[in-house]
């Protein structure tokens, strides 16, 4: 090692130092939202299985049949899909019969080298868990941003053990000019950036903002300001502002990888990105998929879905465009939080699920 590389990790130490200390006090600042009475409002689980760096939530009821396994994205927090009655993803599932497990990844300062093989073996301990659950019934799988992209992996390297995969606002392809967030992101980020054990979540939120603004500050103030004469747009907007700060620090050999493998090299749609000894891609994803995407949304736009399924085998994929609206604070997580959304485009994700769900299996009538 040269003299110049120690030096250059030592600067690299030290930003990540500062950063953990950013993520201390984004939590502090975060928890004080909690005297507003805006903190999380999660409905009940079971943790039923975990491992070094997730744990298996269970949110079902007894006689409940077809299972979907929700993958969160390892950045924030999981409470997202379950953020307040009116907006949780979680309820509106349950509510429509479905048997719902959540995985979520813990805190990384004990998981160090935990790479997406890793990752989507957990994945895949879980999908093992549910369907001896269910003497051999194959669940739905289900993600949102990373945790979809991570939920697409798995699918591509095992297809057949799943009954089917939604996506929402999940990159999949990662070309050259498909997103200004991509090309900026890989501007910014030097090759071989991040060497620590864990990356801080507050560094990732630092360069998100740098590589797009737009997404990450101006939008945000816009949809404040539109937000102001709607208590209940005033309100979601507090609460995901809270959630934001909800820093929690990433395994840093993920990270490297997701930018390396992803984002700078485009492994996964160019059928170049090997787990468990496999190659994988478009064309090894044999599950049937529903693809949601926000036409407005810079982190997953659908230019990042469109090319990945047109390179797909099978026939049986649907894409679904959804418009921006407000009170959703970032546009990325509308899908999961927005009114109109939760009016419109649920109706259809329930209605593919349950074409999808296992015909020897039928939920019982609420």
């Amino acid at each position: 090692m040269t003299a110049t590389t120690l030096s250059d990790n030592a600067v690299l130490d030290a930003y990540c130092a500062l950063f953990t200390m950013n993520d201390l006090l984004r939590r502090t600042q975060g928890q004080s939202f909690e005297a507003f009475g805006l903190g999380p409002q999660e409905c009940r689980y079971e943790i039923v299985a975990s491992g070094a760096f997730w744990r298996l939530r269970d949110y079902g009821k007894s006689g409940r049949e077809q299972s979907v396994l929700i993958v969160s994205a390892p950045i924030k927090r999981a409470y997202i899909w379950d953020l307040a009655p009116s907006v949780s993803a979680v309820r509106y599932l349950l509510d429509h019969g479905l048997h719902v497990y959540l995985l979520e990844w813990l805190s990384v300062e004990a998981t160090a080298e935990k790479g997406l093989g890793e990752y989507v073996e957990s994945i895949s301990e879980c999908v093992a868990i549910l369907s001896s659950r269910r003497a051999g019934a194959k669940a739905l799988l289900m993600g949102h941003s990373l945790g979809g992209t991570l939920a697409a992996i798995f699918a591509a390297s095992a297809s057949d053990r799943i009954r089917g995969l939604v996506l929402l606002s999940a990159p999949l392809c990662f070309h050259p000019h498909t997103s200004r967030f991509r090309d900026a992101l890989v501007s910014l980020v030097p090759s071989g950036f991040l060497h620590a054990a864990s990356c801080p979540g507050s560094l990732l939120s630092h360069v998100s903002a740098l590589a797009s603004p737009d997404t990450f500050i101006w939008s945000r103030l816009v949809d404040a300001l539109l937000s102001l004469a709607d208590g209940h747009a005033r309100e979601i907007h507090a609460r995901v502002e809270r959630w934001a700060l909800d820093e929690v620090p990433l395994s840093g050999l993920m990270v490297r990888q997701m930018m390396e493998w992803l984002y700078r090299e485009n492994r996964f749609f160019d059928s170049n990105l090997k787990i468990a000894n496999k190659c994988i891609g478009p064309d090894t994803l044999r599950a049937p998929t529903l693809a949601v995407a926000n036409v407005v949304d810079e982190i997953a736009p659908v230019f990042s879905v469109k090319p990945f399924v047109t390179g797909m085998t099978i026939t049986d994929v649907r894409i679904v465009e959804v418009p921006r609206e407000n009170g959703v604070c970032l546009q990325h997580l509308g899908i999961l939080i927005g009114r109109e959304a939760r009016a419109v485009v649920w109706p259809e994700i329930i209605s593919w699920i349950e074409s999808h769900a296992d015909p020897s299996r039928t939920a019982p009538t609420n």
